[in-house]
């Protein structure tokens, strides 16, 4: 077991820019970005080959997080952890213009890949919607791989739109995306992400755009389509559900993790302690987090990693919304 002693862990966010993107990473949620209009996602918290978290501040800055879980796995990431890397990521995204129509695929196609990856099942929480910005999560009823291959390989963006369930996603609303559902984000939306530790993409359809050279986009229409759930159908905001702490409410429980909402006005409350890591974000307020040695509260779009080891005190001087992610139970 480590020596260290267990303190929260604060990362430099590891940006990156697509077509897609905007400004909202900075304008919204206050980080801090260079020139440029298409800032697509913030990395908060990564370890997935050379994209890695480095530590800010405390006797660990300048560790990656790949480092830590080579290191200290059994502080950061609890006793009963068999995984190698860190499991999950934690982004940001500002959907500036529609994201393709993707897919991604289960840990068993992903495994079969090279180099081998992990799957990729998240869920998203609506932070900023801007009026008639769509969300578009899984098929349509019915809509089988022929009618999808059909709309896809005839370009015809009215046929793919007519296999896609969507709806006005409302703020606060959460998605959970299982591998194999096709979706796609759409413009004017800001959305905070917790996934498995993968960057493995199908995409399926980009509205016939083309790149910064003028070429089509590549598409991945085969590999997509054989690793679409055909029968999962469409998805709808999840409904949260109530724990034994009124303050907390249970978004999302699933084989790769669970997600949490926390909401407090001005009081404290103790996080991790049951020997997993803790992943908090902050959606809106500020937290501050004892043991915290960067000396600043946690605000909004900024994010903090519980090592399993030990338990956190968080207090709000007022209203203060964030999300939790941690590996199942």
């Amino acid at each position: 077991m480590s020596s260290l002693v267990p303190t929260p862990l604060r990362f430099q966010p590891v940006f990156r820019r697509y077509i897609w993107g905007g400004r909202r990473l900075s304008t919204i949620l206050g980080k801090t970005i260079d020139d440029g209009d298409d800032y697509a996602e913030s990395w908060e918290v990564v370890d997935h080959g050379k994209d890695q978290s480095v530590v800010l501040a405390g006797p660990l800055a300048g560790k990656t997080l790949g480092e830590l879980v080579a290191g200290h796995r059994e502080w950061l990431l609890g006793p009963d952890s068999e995984a190698t890397s860190f499991p999950l990521l934690l982004k940001y995204l500002d959907c500036n213009r529609d994201l393709s129509v993707q897919v991604h695929p289960d840990d068993r196609r992903a495994a079969l890949l090279d180099p081998p990856d992990l799957g990729k099942t998240e869920a998203w929480c609506i932070v900023d919607a801007e009026p008639g910005a769509q969300v578009y999560a899984g098929l349509r009823n019915g809509v089988d791989r022929a009618a999808l291959h059909h709309a896809i390989t005839d370009g015809d963006v009215r046929g793919v739109l007519d296999c896609l369930h969507s709806f006005d996603p409302q703020i606060g609303d959460c998605l959970f995306i299982p591998a194999g559902v096709v979706h796609a984000l759409g413009a004017g939306l800001l959305v905070a992400e917790i996934q498995q530790a993968s960057d493995t993409t199908y995409r399926l359809f980009d509205w016939n755009r083309f790149d910064s050279s003028g070429q089509p986009r590549q598409l991945h229409v085969d590999k997509g389509l054989d690793a679409t759930d055909f029968e999962f159908g469409p998805v709808s905001p999840s409904k949260p559900i109530a724990t034994a702490d009124p303050r907390v409410e249970l978004l999302v429980d699933c084989d790769k993790f669970s997600l949490r909402r926390i909401e407090l006005q001005g009081d404290e409350l103790k996080v991790g302690g049951d020997g997993r890591f803790h992943l908090l974000t902050v959606l809106n307020g500020r937290v501050e987090i004892g043991g915290d040695l960067t000396g600043e509260p946690l605000g909004r779009g900024q994010t903090a990693l519980m090592p399993a080891a030990g338990a956190f005190d968080l207090a709000s001087r007022g209203r203060a919304v964030l999300l939790e992610a941690m590996p199942p139970n």
